[in-house]
């Protein structure tokens, strides 16, 4: 996620922290030394870390849950509102997805109740339900906001783990795709609702209503996305006209192109056809800058390019390029050599055209048809 850097890396998980965070820890030491001073200000901000240290807990438990079905979790970013567990891909099964969501929830639980065991259960609701005082016990506040997350995490909608809860139980009876459509729906009502409350009593809540919104539709997005590429194979919608490179082309012959053309990402081949590598618009002008014109490509480009075979699914190059982050993935074809590309550009408009595709067409019928008719 842009705007956050590293703080630490625990179990090849790495731990990151999106810089409004700080923002965050500014304004409640600013609100407590209002109402106490500096001392006050020093507990509240001492008192947020401690919630987002149970935070990173939370998402730990969805990180070994899912470790446990073969899923790695490569980040956990910290925001203002809470934490985000990146996995390396979507569990394959509904109770897999099920699993993973309520581990974290369940941390919460174990936490609150290691709390209250420890104030020999002397912490009351009305005392848990004041974290925002600072005169409450530091203890009982912290049990009260556990309480706190594991309620608000199991609302019924994305991104909140409630909403996966509700999914996986759907997907039961239902498509993949319905299920995350329903629970995505369901998600972006609630936004609204959020977002009028936050207009009437907190605007925060206005803050968050956004954010569920948006994950919400990036979610139904991605159910959408995975739906067409679990039938679509990678030479059904691959880049086939692009320019190339050859390995011996400088970098002002790659601006040549860069300029003659409307594309951002160059493949680099041999003469055999066979893939190098790959230099991006980017790549160009920090060489131009760092190296000069008359520098080989091959000494800028990006190596090891994730590949996929044209007859693979559309879902491994989805996979690939979520993983890698890489820029592009190279289709090759029976002979290794490079047959196409598939990048973000090439999936947006992958679901531009399948949202406008007849019923019963697919990418692949689609595109023969075509060529009879030529």
């Amino acid at each position: 996620m842009t705007w956050s850097f590293n703080i630490g890396k625990i179990g090849g998980t790495v731990l990151r922290v999106h810089v409004t965070f700080f923002l965050l820890l500014a304004w409640i030491w600013y609100m407590h030394y209002q109402i106490g001073g500096t001392a006050a200000a020093w507990v509240g901000v001492a008192f947020i870390l401690a919630v987002f240290a149970c935070v990173v807990l939370h998402e730990f438990g969805h990180a070994l849950a899912a470790r446990r079905y073969g899923i790695r979790t490569p980040d956990i970013t910290l925001l203002p509102i809470g934490g985000m567990a990146r996995l390396e891909r979507m569990p394959e099964e509904p109770g897999q997805e099920l699993v993973i969501a309520l581990a974290g929830p369940l941390v919460n639980v174990v936490i609150a109740g290691l709390i209250i065991l420890a104030l020999g259960g002397a912490a009351g609701i009305e005392q848990m339900i004041q974290v925002e005082d600072p005169r409450t016990d530091f203890l009982v506040r912290l049990a009260g906001v556990n309480i706190f997350l594991v309620l608000f995490n199991l609302i019924p909608a994305f991104p909140m783990d409630g909403g996966r809860v509700l999914r996986a139980l759907l997907a039961t009876r239902m498509s993949w795709a319905r299920a995350t459509q329903i629970a995505a729906s369901i998600g972006q009502g609630l936004a609204f609702l959020f977002g009028f409350l936050g207009l009437l009593y907190n605007p925060l809540l206005i803050f968050i209503a956004i954010f569920v919104y948006l994950a919400a539709a990036a979610e139904a997005q991605d159910a959408q996305i995975r739906g067409i590429a679990n039938s679509v194979l990678a030479g059904d919608v691959m880049v086939t006209e692009f320019a190339s490179l050859d390995r011996s082309a400088s970098v002002a012959e790659a601006i040549e192109r860069l300029l003659a053309t409307t594309q951002n990402e160059f493949p680099v081949v041999d003469p055999s056809g066979r893939l190098e590598g790959l230099i991006t618009r980017n790549d160009m002008i920090r060489a131009l800058r760092e190296t000069g014109p008359d520098a080989p490509v091959v000494g800028v480009m990006r190596s090891g390019l994730p590949t996929i075979h044209r007859r693979q699914s559309l879902t491994d190059g989805l996979r690939l390029l979520r993983e890698t982050q890489a820029p592009a993935v190279a289709v090759l074809d029976s002979h290794d050599r490079l047959a196409g590309l598939i990048t973000s550009e090439t999936i947006g408009e992958m679901m531009m055209v399948g949202a406008a595709m007849p019923e019963g067409f697919r990418f692949g019928k689609l595109r023969r048809r075509n060529r009879r008719q030529s």
